[in-house]
């Protein structure tokens, strides 16, 4: 059974179209009009092995923050979406990833209780036209939508660019652990049986 999703969303304020397929091979195709945004999704796909492709059309003459929470909306969405009823997975993905001076922890459980814990000290500052607080945004709206927890944590680190390079890095690697099929597991991997 195809492990895929296709979102579109249409607001007053963005239009997206997003797919993902689960079993891919992190092949990416994005465009979003915010270049750094766009850097950071082809990270998200490459690193977690997750094929994605993101057209998103949003008011960024405005700002990104629609754009990016929209598209976070929509990758969330397509998450539960492909994921069905969560039967052989793995469940939970962590990983602690170094880049250059920075080092940060993600962890992610496929729960099916949206919760967003986000420990990282990003410094205030515009990557080309993405504010670095949006990374903070794309990761809330993913947990929210995605119905999945997810704890970020940043030990240290003081390049902006590379502390949210590390967060998008860590969590595609975390949730390529959790989205995998597990052959030892059979069902749902809860003791409720229902995620």
């Amino acid at each position: 059974m195809a492990r895929t999703a296709r979102i579109r969303r249409e607001t007053g304020e963005t239009r997206i179209d997003l797919q993902i397929d689960l079993d891919g091979t992190g092949k990416v195709q994005v465009a979003t009009g915010v270049g750094f945004f766009d850097h950071m999704l082809t990270l998200l796909g490459k690193h977690s092995l997750i094929d994605l492709t993101v057209e998103a059309k949003g008011d960024v003459h405005v700002d990104a923050h629609h754009t990016v929470e929209d598209v976070g909306i929509c990758y969330g969405k397509a998450l539960v979406q492909a994921l069905g009823d969560k039967a052989g997975i793995r469940r939970y993905g962590n990983v602690t990833l170094p880049m250059d001076e920075v080092l940060v922890t993600s962890a992610v459980d496929l729960s099916g209780r949206p919760f967003l814990v986000w420990t990282a000290e990003v410094p205030v500052e515009t990557l080309g036209t993405f504010n670095a607080s949006l990374a903070e945004e794309f990761w809330r709206a993913v947990s929210s939508a995605g119905l999945l927890n997810l704890h970020v944590l940043c030990h240290y680190g003081r390049n902006t660019h590379h502390i949210v390079e590390a967060i998008f890095k860590a969590t595609a690697r975390a949730l390529r652990q959790a989205v995998e099929p597990d052959p030892r597991v059979t069902g749902v991997p809860s003791t409720k049986g229902v995620l």
